[in-house]
């Protein structure tokens, strides 16, 4: 029998971090995700989390979140390391999010709620706004 080559050890782990990167929460966690709205420039997502909930291993785009609740929560991040980040949050706190990959949990005692607008491309340059013209006299 062979033996696994490190390249192939490496090529593997790549491809599991592509896969849990690759997560959409509204596919594995429809409990806590909801579509709102969606087109070619965002998708808003309504987040709800029960006392103590937890989810699975999604991931993000960035974007910006607005937070309806006041919430307690922790992210565990992906391998290696699996470190953890807690976050305390003010309901009508808006934040902007950077993408990545997590696992939330509501570490607080009441169910909070949130809006996410994920970022779905970069956006377009905007071209410079025209100065109104003044109507000529007759």
């Amino acid at each position: 029998m062979k033996h696994i080559t490190p390249l192939f050890a490496v090529l593997t782990l790549a491809l599991a971090t592509t896969v849990v990167w690759a997560q959409d929460p509204v596919k594995v966690d429809a409990k806590h995700y909801k579509v709102e709205f969606e087109n070619a420039q965002v998708r808003v997502l309504r987040i709800h989390y029960g006392p103590k909930e937890k989810s699975v291993m999604h991931s993000h785009p960035a974007g910006v979140a607005v937070f309806l609740t006041e919430g307690k929560f922790k992210f565990t991040l992906p391998a290696p390391g699996g470190k953890t980040q807690d976050m305390t949050v003010k309901a009508g706190e808006a934040r902007f999010i950077a993408a990545e990959a997590h696992l939330p949990e509501n570490t607080g005692d009441k169910a909070f709620e949130l809006i996410l607008v994920e970022l779905k491309a970069p956006a377009a340059a905007a071209a410079p706004a025209k100065a109104p013209t003044k109507a000529q006299p007759k």
